[in-house]
């Protein structure tokens, strides 16, 4: 496992490859902390680093260089359909659910958003309540929101928070 820190402007992101593709991004004091592991760079990480630096001056990241993701396959079915979810837009996890044919599945489909390791670039933070609230996110609600600023999503951000704050 490589890993490397950079800094954003919400907070020290760890950057984790397993030499095979991007393996994590995770936020400081994340529900999921990263794993322990030597430092280093690879190009996984490299890339991840660049689509980071553009998402974060207000593009979308464009990350191509290829995960390496362990998760159930309903896992890796929602990752994939989180990565779906358009720059600027958002989506809710009945929305997913009804998208993977199993249109009851929202506390499942809120649980695999919840466990995505690839925070940002597997844009989670674009999964709101059905009732446009902001809900669950393990790198804390105050990350989220300003994640959706970022991107110049303000109907979710206006809207009261489903829960106090940190997942």
């Amino acid at each position: 496992m490589i890993i490397a820190t950079m800094p954003s402007p919400v907070g020290l992101l760890t950057l984790a490859s397993d030499g095979r593709g991007l393996s994590g991004v995770y936020f400081e004091n994340h529900k999921y902390p990263a794993p322990a592991a030597p430092g280093g760079q690879d190009r996984f990480i490299a890339e991840a680093r660049k689509a980071l630096e553009r998402y974060f001056a207000g593009g979308a990241p464009g990350y191509e260089a290829g995960f390496s993701l362990s998760g159930t396959p309903f896992q890796r079915a929602v990752w994939q359909a989180l990565q779906a979810i358009p720059h600027g837009a958002t989506t809710t996890y009945a929305a997913i659910a009804r998208s993977l044919g199993s249109p009851k599945a929202m506390r499942a489909v809120g649980a695999a958003v919840g466990r995505n390791p690839v925070s940002i670039l597997i844009p989670c933070h674009r999964v709101i309540g059905a009732d446009g609230r902001l809900a669950g996110f393990a790198g804390g609600l105050d990350r989220k929101e300003a994640l959706l600023r970022l991107e110049g999503i303000k109907e979710a951000v206006s809207a009261k928070r489903a829960d106090p704050g940190p997942s």
